[in-house]
Protein backbone atom coordinates (compact mmCIF):
# COMPACT_ATOMS: atom_id res chain seq x y z
CA UNK A 1 0.00 0.00 0.00
CA UNK A 2 1.14 3.57 -0.66
CA UNK A 3 -0.02 4.80 2.74
CA UNK A 4 -1.57 3.53 5.96
CA UNK A 5 -3.54 4.98 8.85
CA UNK A 6 -2.60 4.35 12.46
CA UNK A 7 -4.96 5.11 15.35
CA UNK A 8 -3.99 5.11 19.02
CA UNK A 9 -6.70 5.55 21.62
CA UNK A 10 -6.67 5.71 25.40
CA UNK A 11 -7.57 7.74 28.43
CA UNK A 12 -6.53 11.38 28.64
CA UNK A 13 -3.29 11.75 30.58
CA UNK A 14 -1.82 8.40 29.54
CA UNK A 15 0.72 9.85 27.11
CA UNK A 16 -0.84 9.26 23.70
CA UNK A 17 0.63 12.54 22.48
CA UNK A 18 4.10 11.32 23.48
CA UNK A 19 3.69 8.36 21.15
CA UNK A 20 2.41 10.62 18.38
CA UNK A 21 5.31 13.09 18.59
CA UNK A 22 8.04 10.45 18.79
CA UNK A 23 6.60 8.24 16.08
CA UNK A 24 5.97 11.01 13.54
CA UNK A 25 9.47 12.43 13.98
CA UNK A 26 11.13 9.03 13.60
CA UNK A 27 9.09 8.16 10.52
CA UNK A 28 9.72 11.55 8.91
CA UNK A 29 13.45 11.20 9.54
CA UNK A 30 13.26 7.83 7.76
CA UNK A 31 11.78 9.41 4.59
CA UNK A 32 8.11 8.74 5.23
CA UNK A 33 5.56 11.48 4.68
CA UNK A 34 3.50 11.84 7.84
CA UNK A 35 0.32 13.57 8.98
CA UNK A 36 -1.27 13.59 12.42
CA UNK A 37 -4.43 14.89 13.99
CA UNK A 38 -6.13 14.28 17.31
CA UNK A 39 -9.51 13.86 18.91
CA UNK A 40 -9.71 15.11 22.49
CA UNK A 41 -12.51 14.93 25.04
CA UNK A 42 -13.21 18.01 27.15
CA UNK A 43 -11.67 16.72 30.36
CA UNK A 44 -8.25 16.67 31.99
CA UNK A 45 -8.10 12.93 32.71
CA UNK A 46 -10.22 9.91 31.82
CA UNK A 47 -12.57 9.57 28.89
CA UNK A 48 -10.93 8.49 25.68
CA UNK A 49 -8.69 10.54 23.43
CA UNK A 50 -7.18 9.38 20.18
CA UNK A 51 -4.59 10.35 17.65
CA UNK A 52 -4.50 9.49 13.97
CA UNK A 53 -1.20 9.20 12.15
CA UNK A 54 -1.03 8.66 8.42
CA UNK A 55 2.19 7.39 6.87
CA UNK A 56 2.83 7.44 3.15
CA UNK A 57 5.20 7.38 0.23
CA UNK A 58 3.41 10.40 -1.24
CA UNK A 59 2.22 13.49 0.64
CA UNK A 60 -0.56 12.60 3.13
CA UNK A 61 -2.55 15.50 4.56
CA UNK A 62 -6.24 14.59 4.73
CA UNK A 63 -8.24 12.80 7.42
CA UNK A 64 -9.13 9.15 6.76
CA UNK A 65 -11.87 7.40 8.72
CA UNK A 66 -10.79 3.80 8.27
CA UNK A 67 -7.92 2.43 10.36
CA UNK A 68 -5.17 0.08 9.12
CA UNK A 69 -3.28 -0.29 12.42
CA UNK A 70 -5.14 0.10 15.71
CA UNK A 71 -3.42 0.43 19.08
CA UNK A 72 -5.96 0.37 21.95
CA UNK A 73 -4.40 1.71 25.14
CA UNK A 74 -7.44 0.94 27.33
CA UNK A 75 -10.57 -1.22 27.25
CA UNK A 76 -12.84 1.60 26.02
CA UNK A 77 -10.84 2.27 22.87
CA UNK A 78 -12.41 -0.37 20.66
CA UNK A 79 -15.98 0.55 21.54
CA UNK A 80 -15.20 4.18 20.70
CA UNK A 81 -13.70 3.41 17.29
CA UNK A 82 -15.53 0.27 16.22
CA UNK A 83 -17.00 1.99 13.15
CA UNK A 84 -13.49 2.77 11.90
CA UNK A 85 -12.27 -0.84 12.02
CA UNK A 86 -12.31 -3.03 8.91
CA UNK A 87 -11.64 -6.70 8.31
CA UNK A 88 -8.08 -5.74 7.35
CA UNK A 89 -7.34 -3.70 10.48
CA UNK A 90 -4.30 -4.97 12.37
CA UNK A 91 -4.49 -4.79 16.19
CA UNK A 92 -1.37 -4.26 18.30
CA UNK A 93 -1.42 -4.02 22.06
CA UNK A 94 -2.11 -5.68 25.36
CA UNK A 95 -4.47 -8.65 25.39
CA UNK A 96 -6.99 -7.17 27.83
CA UNK A 97 -7.48 -4.13 25.58
CA UNK A 98 -8.19 -6.16 22.41
CA UNK A 99 -11.41 -7.87 23.53
CA UNK A 100 -13.10 -7.56 20.16
CA UNK A 101 -13.89 -10.39 17.81
CA UNK A 102 -15.25 -9.94 14.34
CA UNK A 103 -13.59 -13.16 13.28
CA UNK A 104 -11.30 -11.46 10.75
CA UNK A 105 -8.97 -8.91 12.31
CA UNK A 106 -5.39 -9.90 13.03
CA UNK A 107 -4.38 -9.33 16.66
CA UNK A 108 -0.80 -9.11 17.85
CA UNK A 109 -0.38 -9.15 21.59
CA UNK A 110 2.52 -7.06 22.85
CA UNK A 111 2.52 -6.50 26.64
CA UNK A 112 3.62 -2.86 26.61
CA UNK A 113 3.28 -2.35 30.37
CA UNK A 114 5.03 -5.56 31.41
CA UNK A 115 7.93 -4.81 29.08
CA UNK A 116 8.21 -1.30 30.50
CA UNK A 117 8.24 -2.65 34.07
CA UNK A 118 11.00 -5.11 33.18
CA UNK A 119 13.14 -2.20 32.04
CA UNK A 120 12.47 -0.21 35.19
CA UNK A 121 9.31 1.86 35.05
CA UNK A 122 5.73 1.53 33.77
CA UNK A 123 6.11 5.10 32.43
CA UNK A 124 8.10 3.63 29.54
CA UNK A 125 4.95 1.93 28.23
CA UNK A 126 4.50 4.58 25.55
CA UNK A 127 8.09 4.24 24.36
CA UNK A 128 7.57 0.48 23.99
CA UNK A 129 4.51 1.26 21.87
CA UNK A 130 6.56 3.62 19.68
CA UNK A 131 9.15 0.90 19.16
CA UNK A 132 6.44 -1.64 18.31
CA UNK A 133 5.00 0.59 15.62
CA UNK A 134 8.42 1.45 14.20
CA UNK A 135 9.20 -2.27 13.92
CA UNK A 136 6.45 -2.59 11.29
CA UNK A 137 8.03 0.02 9.04
CA UNK A 138 11.39 0.18 7.31
CA UNK A 139 12.97 2.26 10.04
CA UNK A 140 16.69 2.30 10.83
CA UNK A 141 16.50 0.72 14.30
CA UNK A 142 19.78 2.03 15.68
CA UNK A 143 19.31 5.60 14.45
CA UNK A 144 15.76 5.64 15.79
CA UNK A 145 16.93 4.33 19.16
CA UNK A 146 19.59 7.05 19.32
CA UNK A 147 16.90 9.63 18.50
CA UNK A 148 14.80 8.36 21.41
CA UNK A 149 17.84 8.65 23.69
CA UNK A 150 18.45 12.27 22.63
CA UNK A 151 14.77 13.09 23.09
CA UNK A 152 14.94 12.13 26.78
CA UNK A 153 18.56 13.14 27.39
CA UNK A 154 17.61 16.29 29.29
CA UNK A 155 15.97 14.08 31.94
CA UNK A 156 19.27 12.37 32.69
CA UNK A 157 21.33 9.51 31.27
CA UNK A 158 19.47 6.80 33.19
CA UNK A 159 16.02 7.80 31.94
CA UNK A 160 17.31 8.37 28.41
CA UNK A 161 18.99 4.95 28.30
CA UNK A 162 15.98 3.14 29.72
CA UNK A 163 13.70 4.80 27.15
CA UNK A 164 16.11 3.67 24.45
CA UNK A 165 15.94 0.11 25.72
CA UNK A 166 12.13 0.32 25.90
CA UNK A 167 12.08 1.40 22.25
CA UNK A 168 14.35 -1.47 21.19
CA UNK A 169 12.29 -4.00 23.13
CA UNK A 170 9.09 -2.83 21.44
CA UNK A 171 10.78 -2.78 18.02
CA UNK A 172 11.99 -6.37 18.34
CA UNK A 173 8.57 -7.54 19.54
CA UNK A 174 6.85 -6.40 16.34
CA UNK A 175 9.46 -7.27 13.72
CA UNK A 176 7.67 -10.54 12.98
CA UNK A 177 4.28 -8.88 12.38
CA UNK A 178 3.22 -9.29 8.77
CA UNK A 179 1.98 -6.01 7.35
CA UNK A 180 1.96 -4.82 3.77
CA UNK A 181 4.99 -2.60 3.37
CA UNK A 182 4.53 1.13 2.97
CA UNK A 183 7.27 2.39 0.63
CA UNK A 184 9.37 5.38 1.60
CA UNK A 185 9.41 8.65 -0.25
CA UNK A 186 12.10 9.00 -2.89
CA UNK A 187 12.75 12.51 -1.55
CA UNK A 188 14.99 13.31 1.41
CA UNK A 189 12.56 14.53 4.06
CA UNK A 190 15.09 14.96 6.86
CA UNK A 191 15.13 18.75 6.44
CA UNK A 192 11.34 19.01 6.37
CA UNK A 193 9.62 20.56 9.38
CA UNK A 194 6.88 18.84 11.35
CA UNK A 195 4.64 21.73 12.26
CA UNK A 196 1.02 22.20 13.26
CA UNK A 197 -1.44 24.90 12.31
CA UNK A 198 -1.06 26.72 15.63
CA UNK A 199 2.67 27.24 15.21
CA UNK A 200 2.24 28.21 11.56
CA UNK A 201 -0.22 30.96 12.52
CA UNK A 202 2.05 32.31 15.26
CA UNK A 203 5.25 32.16 13.20
CA UNK A 204 3.50 33.84 10.28
CA UNK A 205 2.32 36.63 12.53
CA UNK A 206 5.84 37.16 13.84
CA UNK A 207 7.27 37.13 10.32
CA UNK A 208 4.69 39.75 9.35
CA UNK A 209 5.85 42.06 12.14
CA UNK A 210 3.41 41.28 14.97
CA UNK A 211 5.08 42.39 18.19
CA UNK A 212 2.26 42.62 20.75
CA UNK A 213 0.02 39.68 21.65
CA UNK A 214 -2.86 39.98 24.10
CA UNK A 215 -5.22 37.06 24.57
CA UNK A 216 -7.24 35.14 27.09
CA UNK A 217 -6.76 31.35 26.89
CA UNK A 218 -9.66 29.63 25.17
CA UNK A 219 -9.63 26.20 23.60
CA UNK A 220 -8.68 25.53 20.84
CA UNK A 221 -6.83 28.83 20.31
CA UNK A 222 -4.66 28.51 23.42
CA UNK A 223 -1.95 26.65 21.50
CA UNK A 224 -1.43 29.74 19.32
CA UNK A 225 -1.03 31.93 22.42
CA UNK A 226 1.46 29.42 23.84
CA UNK A 227 3.37 29.39 20.56
CA UNK A 228 3.76 33.18 20.69
CA UNK A 229 4.77 33.05 24.38
CA UNK A 230 7.45 30.43 23.72
CA UNK A 231 9.07 32.73 21.16
CA UNK A 232 8.56 36.04 22.97
CA UNK A 233 12.12 36.40 24.24
CA UNK A 234 13.76 35.35 20.99
CA UNK A 235 11.76 37.78 18.83
CA UNK A 236 11.26 40.61 21.32
CA UNK A 237 7.49 40.19 21.61
CA UNK A 238 5.22 41.45 24.34
CA UNK A 239 2.84 38.58 25.15
CA UNK A 240 0.15 39.34 27.70
CA UNK A 241 -2.39 36.89 29.10
CA UNK A 242 -5.29 39.24 29.72
CA UNK A 243 -7.91 38.76 32.43
CA UNK A 244 -10.61 38.28 29.78
CA UNK A 245 -11.29 38.79 26.10
CA UNK A 246 -12.65 42.32 26.55
CA UNK A 247 -9.37 43.34 28.12
CA UNK A 248 -7.45 41.57 25.35
CA UNK A 249 -9.06 43.54 22.50
CA UNK A 250 -8.80 46.84 24.37
CA UNK A 251 -5.13 46.20 25.15
CA UNK A 252 -4.55 45.50 21.47
CA UNK A 253 -6.25 48.74 20.44
CA UNK A 254 -4.16 50.68 22.95
CA UNK A 255 -0.93 49.03 21.82
CA UNK A 256 -1.79 49.74 18.19
CA UNK A 257 -2.46 53.41 19.02
CA UNK A 258 1.06 53.51 20.49
CA UNK A 259 2.59 52.04 17.31
CA UNK A 260 2.64 48.28 17.97
CA UNK A 261 1.39 45.62 15.56
CA UNK A 262 -1.07 43.67 17.74
CA UNK A 263 -2.22 40.08 17.30
CA UNK A 264 -5.02 38.37 19.22
CA UNK A 265 -5.96 34.70 19.23
CA UNK A 266 -9.32 33.42 20.48
CA UNK A 267 -12.29 31.21 19.66
CA UNK A 268 -15.90 32.03 18.84
CA UNK A 269 -17.02 32.73 22.40
CA UNK A 270 -14.05 35.02 22.92
CA UNK A 271 -14.71 36.87 19.67
CA UNK A 272 -18.30 37.45 20.80
CA UNK A 273 -16.98 39.25 23.89
CA UNK A 274 -14.63 41.31 21.73
CA UNK A 275 -17.42 42.69 19.55
CA UNK A 276 -17.45 46.19 21.03
CA UNK A 277 -13.66 46.42 20.88
CA UNK A 278 -13.67 45.39 17.22
CA UNK A 279 -16.16 48.17 16.54
CA UNK A 280 -13.86 50.55 18.43
CA UNK A 281 -10.99 49.53 16.14
CA UNK A 282 -13.28 50.10 13.15
CA UNK A 283 -14.23 53.71 13.97
CA UNK A 284 -10.80 54.72 15.29
CA UNK A 285 -9.17 53.10 12.24
CA UNK A 286 -6.87 51.08 14.44
CA UNK A 287 -4.97 48.11 12.92
CA UNK A 288 -5.54 44.86 14.80
CA UNK A 289 -5.38 41.18 13.76
CA UNK A 290 -7.64 38.60 15.37
CA UNK A 291 -7.18 34.87 14.86
CA UNK A 292 -10.24 32.71 15.57
CA UNK A 293 -9.77 28.97 16.09
CA UNK A 294 -13.35 27.85 15.58
CA UNK A 295 -15.16 25.25 17.64
CA UNK A 296 -18.84 24.18 17.71
CA UNK A 297 -21.29 26.52 19.43
CA UNK A 298 -23.60 28.00 20.53
CA UNK A 299 -22.25 28.95 23.98
CA UNK A 300 -19.66 26.47 25.29
CA UNK A 301 -20.79 23.95 22.69
CA UNK A 302 -18.14 21.28 22.11
CA UNK A 303 -14.99 23.06 23.32
CA UNK A 304 -12.47 20.50 22.04
CA UNK A 305 -14.10 19.72 18.68
CA UNK A 306 -14.13 21.41 15.31
CA UNK A 307 -16.50 23.37 13.08
CA UNK A 308 -16.53 26.17 10.51
CA UNK A 309 -19.36 27.92 12.30
CA UNK A 310 -17.99 31.42 13.00
CA UNK A 311 -17.78 32.95 9.53
CA UNK A 312 -20.91 35.01 10.13
CA UNK A 313 -19.59 36.11 13.51
CA UNK A 314 -16.30 37.23 11.95
CA UNK A 315 -18.13 38.96 9.13
CA UNK A 316 -20.58 40.91 11.28
CA UNK A 317 -18.83 41.22 14.64
CA UNK A 318 -18.86 44.83 15.83
CA UNK A 319 -21.83 47.16 15.52
CA UNK A 320 -21.99 49.63 12.66
CA UNK A 321 -20.45 49.44 9.20
CA UNK A 322 -16.70 49.44 8.67
CA UNK A 323 -14.31 47.49 6.44
CA UNK A 324 -12.50 44.30 7.30
CA UNK A 325 -10.77 41.39 5.58
CA UNK A 326 -11.18 37.73 6.54
CA UNK A 327 -8.73 34.95 5.68
CA UNK A 328 -9.15 31.17 6.07
CA UNK A 329 -5.88 29.30 5.42
CA UNK A 330 -6.19 26.01 3.56
CA UNK A 331 -2.74 24.62 4.36
CA UNK A 332 -0.07 24.98 7.00
CA UNK A 333 2.13 26.74 4.45
CA UNK A 334 -0.57 29.27 3.65
CA UNK A 335 -1.32 29.79 7.37
CA UNK A 336 2.22 31.09 7.73
CA UNK A 337 1.94 33.27 4.65
CA UNK A 338 -1.57 34.62 5.30
CA UNK A 339 -0.96 35.30 8.98
CA UNK A 340 1.92 37.60 8.05
CA UNK A 341 -0.11 39.12 5.22
CA UNK A 342 -2.97 39.84 7.65
CA UNK A 343 -0.64 41.82 9.92
CA UNK A 344 0.59 43.92 7.00
CA UNK A 345 -2.88 44.40 5.52
CA UNK A 346 -4.31 45.59 8.85
CA UNK A 347 -1.42 48.04 9.13
CA UNK A 348 -1.83 49.31 5.57
CA UNK A 349 -5.61 49.82 5.67
CA UNK A 350 -5.84 50.68 9.39
CA UNK A 351 -8.70 48.30 10.08
CA UNK A 352 -9.39 44.94 11.76
CA UNK A 353 -8.34 41.81 9.87
CA UNK A 354 -9.51 38.36 10.96
CA UNK A 355 -8.08 34.88 10.38
CA UNK A 356 -10.39 31.85 10.61
CA UNK A 357 -8.99 28.42 11.39
CA UNK A 358 -10.55 25.70 13.58
CA UNK A 359 -9.65 23.00 16.09
CA UNK A 360 -8.88 20.50 13.36
CA UNK A 361 -6.54 22.93 11.63
CA UNK A 362 -4.57 24.18 14.65
CA UNK A 363 -4.10 20.67 16.09
CA UNK A 364 -3.15 18.90 12.83
CA UNK A 365 0.37 18.76 11.48
CA UNK A 366 2.44 17.24 8.71
CA UNK A 367 5.89 17.54 7.18
CA UNK A 368 6.52 20.64 5.07
CA UNK A 369 9.52 22.30 3.53
CA UNK A 370 10.99 25.16 5.61
CA UNK A 371 8.96 28.35 5.18
CA UNK A 372 10.26 30.96 2.76
CA UNK A 373 11.17 34.06 4.78
CA UNK A 374 13.19 35.75 2.04
CA UNK A 375 10.65 38.53 1.44
CA UNK A 376 10.94 42.16 2.44
CA UNK A 377 11.02 43.28 6.04
CA UNK A 378 7.60 44.34 7.36
CA UNK A 379 6.89 47.83 6.05
CA UNK A 380 6.59 50.57 8.66
CA UNK A 381 3.81 53.07 7.98
CA UNK A 382 4.06 55.39 10.98
CA UNK A 383 4.22 59.07 10.05
CA UNK A 384 5.74 61.95 12.03
CA UNK A 385 3.14 64.51 13.06
CA UNK A 386 3.37 68.30 12.89
CA UNK A 387 1.16 71.13 14.21
CA UNK A 388 -1.22 70.76 11.24
CA UNK A 389 -1.56 66.98 11.61
CA UNK A 390 -5.06 65.55 11.16
CA UNK A 391 -5.50 61.88 12.07
CA UNK A 392 -8.57 61.40 9.86
CA UNK A 393 -7.78 63.47 6.78
CA UNK A 394 -10.28 62.67 4.02
CA UNK A 395 -8.54 60.88 1.14
CA UNK A 396 -9.58 59.12 -2.06
CA UNK A 397 -8.28 55.80 -0.70
CA UNK A 398 -9.86 56.25 2.71
CA UNK A 399 -6.43 55.84 4.29
CA UNK A 400 -5.04 58.75 6.33
CA UNK A 401 -1.50 59.22 7.53
CA UNK A 402 -1.10 57.45 10.84
CA UNK A 403 1.02 59.11 13.50
CA UNK A 404 1.52 57.97 17.09
CA UNK A 405 1.82 60.07 20.25
CA UNK A 406 5.31 61.44 20.82
CA UNK A 407 6.50 60.94 17.26
CA UNK A 408 6.52 64.56 16.06
CA UNK A 409 5.22 67.89 17.28
CA UNK A 410 1.52 67.40 16.53
CA UNK A 411 -1.25 66.10 18.76
CA UNK A 412 -2.72 62.71 17.82
CA UNK A 413 -6.44 62.66 18.60
CA UNK A 414 -8.77 59.68 18.26
CA UNK A 415 -12.27 59.11 19.59
CA UNK A 416 -14.84 56.33 19.69
CA UNK A 417 -17.55 58.90 18.96
CA UNK A 418 -17.98 60.00 15.38
CA UNK A 419 -15.32 62.61 14.71
CA UNK A 420 -14.01 65.10 12.18
CA UNK A 421 -10.67 65.02 10.38
CA UNK A 422 -8.81 66.24 13.48
CA UNK A 423 -10.38 63.62 15.72
CA UNK A 424 -12.80 65.96 17.48
CA UNK A 425 -16.28 64.69 18.37
CA UNK A 426 -18.85 65.91 15.89
CA UNK A 427 -22.62 66.17 15.62
CA UNK A 428 -22.47 67.21 11.97
CA UNK A 429 -24.55 64.97 9.73
CA UNK A 430 -22.42 65.89 6.72
CA UNK A 431 -19.18 65.03 8.51
CA UNK A 432 -20.76 61.77 9.65
CA UNK A 433 -21.54 60.82 6.04
CA UNK A 434 -18.03 61.81 4.91
CA UNK A 435 -16.42 59.64 7.57
CA UNK A 436 -18.62 56.62 6.83
CA UNK A 437 -17.72 56.83 3.14
CA UNK A 438 -14.05 57.44 3.96
CA UNK A 439 -13.83 54.23 5.99
CA UNK A 440 -15.73 52.15 3.44
CA UNK A 441 -13.52 53.38 0.56
CA UNK A 442 -10.79 51.19 2.01
CA UNK A 443 -12.68 48.16 0.69
CA UNK A 444 -11.90 49.28 -2.86
CA UNK A 445 -8.20 49.02 -2.09
CA UNK A 446 -8.63 45.71 -0.28
CA UNK A 447 -10.48 44.25 -3.25
CA UNK A 448 -7.41 44.88 -5.41
CA UNK A 449 -5.37 42.72 -3.03
CA UNK A 450 -7.80 39.78 -2.74
CA UNK A 451 -6.10 36.39 -2.54
CA UNK A 452 -7.36 34.30 -5.45
CA UNK A 453 -8.85 30.89 -4.63
CA UNK A 454 -6.90 27.68 -5.19
CA UNK A 455 -8.15 26.03 -8.38
CA UNK A 456 -7.90 22.49 -9.75
CA UNK A 457 -9.21 21.36 -13.15
CA UNK A 458 -11.40 24.43 -13.57
CA UNK A 459 -11.09 24.70 -17.37
CA UNK A 460 -13.36 21.99 -18.80
CA UNK A 461 -15.20 20.43 -15.85
CA UNK A 462 -18.98 20.34 -15.48
CA UNK A 463 -19.22 20.28 -11.69
CA UNK A 464 -17.53 22.80 -9.39
CA UNK A 465 -16.82 21.97 -5.77
CA UNK A 466 -16.28 24.97 -3.50
CA UNK A 467 -14.61 24.80 -0.10
CA UNK A 468 -12.87 27.19 2.26
CA UNK A 469 -10.33 26.96 5.04
CA UNK A 470 -9.33 23.68 6.67
CA UNK A 471 -11.29 21.32 4.41
CA UNK A 472 -8.90 21.70 1.48
CA UNK A 473 -6.69 18.63 1.74
CA UNK A 474 -9.58 16.29 2.49
CA UNK A 475 -11.68 17.55 -0.44
CA UNK A 476 -8.65 17.40 -2.74
CA UNK A 477 -7.86 13.79 -1.80
CA UNK A 478 -11.49 12.73 -2.23
CA UNK A 479 -11.53 14.31 -5.71
CA UNK A 480 -8.26 12.60 -6.60
CA UNK A 481 -9.70 9.22 -5.59
CA UNK A 482 -12.82 9.81 -7.72
CA UNK A 483 -10.54 10.81 -10.62
CA UNK A 484 -13.18 12.35 -12.88
CA UNK A 485 -12.41 15.01 -15.51
CA UNK A 486 -15.88 16.47 -14.84
CA UNK A 487 -15.01 17.67 -11.33
CA UNK A 488 -13.29 20.98 -10.56
CA UNK A 489 -12.28 22.37 -7.18
CA UNK A 490 -12.20 26.02 -6.17
CA UNK A 491 -11.00 26.56 -2.61
CA UNK A 492 -11.12 29.97 -0.92
CA UNK A 493 -8.44 31.20 1.47
CA UNK A 494 -9.87 34.71 1.56
CA UNK A 495 -13.58 34.68 2.30
CA UNK A 496 -14.04 38.46 2.44
CA UNK A 497 -13.83 40.59 0.38
CA UNK A 498 -14.57 38.15 -2.44
CA UNK A 499 -12.81 38.10 -5.83
CA UNK A 500 -14.45 40.13 -8.58
CA UNK A 501 -16.47 38.40 -11.31
CA UNK A 502 -17.03 35.34 -9.13
CA UNK A 503 -20.69 35.13 -10.19
CA UNK A 504 -19.73 34.78 -13.87
CA UNK A 505 -17.37 31.94 -12.97
CA UNK A 506 -19.99 30.06 -10.96
CA UNK A 507 -22.58 30.35 -13.73
CA UNK A 508 -20.23 28.62 -16.19
CA UNK A 509 -20.69 25.23 -14.51
CA UNK A 510 -23.59 22.78 -14.79
CA UNK A 511 -23.58 22.24 -11.05
CA UNK A 512 -21.97 24.02 -8.08
CA UNK A 513 -21.59 22.28 -4.71
CA UNK A 514 -20.43 24.01 -1.52
CA UNK A 515 -18.69 21.82 1.07
CA UNK A 516 -18.75 23.26 4.59
CA UNK A 517 -18.22 22.15 8.18
CA UNK A 518 -21.35 23.95 9.47
CA UNK A 519 -25.12 23.42 9.39
CA UNK A 520 -26.30 26.49 7.45
CA UNK A 521 -23.73 26.73 4.66
CA UNK A 522 -22.44 30.10 5.84
CA UNK A 523 -20.03 30.64 2.96
CA UNK A 524 -22.59 29.68 0.33
CA UNK A 525 -24.99 32.17 1.88
CA UNK A 526 -22.30 34.86 1.77
CA UNK A 527 -21.80 34.13 -1.94
CA UNK A 528 -25.56 34.35 -2.46
CA UNK A 529 -25.72 37.69 -0.62
CA UNK A 530 -22.75 39.22 -2.44
CA UNK A 531 -23.50 37.97 -5.98
CA UNK A 532 -27.13 36.88 -6.14
CA UNK A 533 -26.01 33.42 -7.33
CA UNK A 534 -28.33 30.81 -5.79
CA UNK A 535 -28.18 27.74 -8.01
CA UNK A 536 -26.09 25.50 -5.81
CA UNK A 537 -26.14 22.37 -3.65
CA UNK A 538 -24.40 21.82 -0.33
CA UNK A 539 -22.54 19.03 1.49
CA UNK A 540 -22.57 19.95 5.17
CA UNK A 541 -21.16 18.38 8.34
CA UNK A 542 -21.77 19.72 11.84
CA UNK A 543 -21.34 16.91 14.40
CA UNK A 544 -18.10 18.31 15.79
CA UNK A 545 -15.78 16.14 13.69
CA UNK A 546 -13.98 17.11 10.49
CA UNK A 547 -14.87 15.59 7.12
CA UNK A 548 -13.16 12.34 6.21
CA UNK A 549 -11.94 11.51 2.71
CA UNK A 550 -14.29 8.52 2.55
CA UNK A 551 -17.49 10.36 3.44
CA UNK A 552 -16.72 13.22 1.06
CA UNK A 553 -15.95 10.81 -1.75
CA UNK A 554 -19.30 9.09 -1.19
CA UNK A 555 -21.22 12.39 -0.97
CA UNK A 556 -19.58 13.84 -4.11
CA UNK A 557 -20.21 10.65 -6.09
CA UNK A 558 -23.88 10.82 -5.09
CA UNK A 559 -24.08 14.41 -6.34
CA UNK A 560 -22.39 13.38 -9.60
CA UNK A 561 -25.12 10.81 -10.29
CA UNK A 562 -27.57 13.67 -10.70
CA UNK A 563 -25.51 15.63 -13.24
Amino acid sequence: MDHCTICLSGAAGTGIQTVEKLLTKILKNNSYNVYATKEVMSRVRGGNNSTEIRVGKQVVRGYKHHVDIFVPINKNAIERHVDRLTENTVFIGEKENMDYDSGKQKKHEIPFSDMAKEIGNKLYTNTVAVGSLCGIFDVDKDKAADFVYKTFEAKGDKIAEENKQAFLKGYEASESIEFEAVPKSSADLSQNMLINGADAVALGGINGGADFVSSYPMSPSTTVLISFAQRAKKFGLVVEQAEDEIAAINMACGASFAGARPFITTSGGGLALMSEGISLAGITETPVVIHIAQRPGPATGLPTRTEQGDLNLALYSGHGDFPRAIFAPATIESAFKLSGHAVDLADQFQTPVLILTDQYFVDSYYNVKPFDISGDEPKKRISKSDEQYKRYTLTDSGISERAIPGNGTGVVKIDSDEHDEQGHITESFEVRKDMVHKRLRKLQGMEKKVIKPIQHNTENAKVLLIGWGSTYHTIKEAVEEIDSPDIALMHFEQVYPLPSKIEKTLKSYDKVIFIENNVTGQFSELIRKETGFNQFNTILKYDGIQFSVEELKKAIEKEMEEV
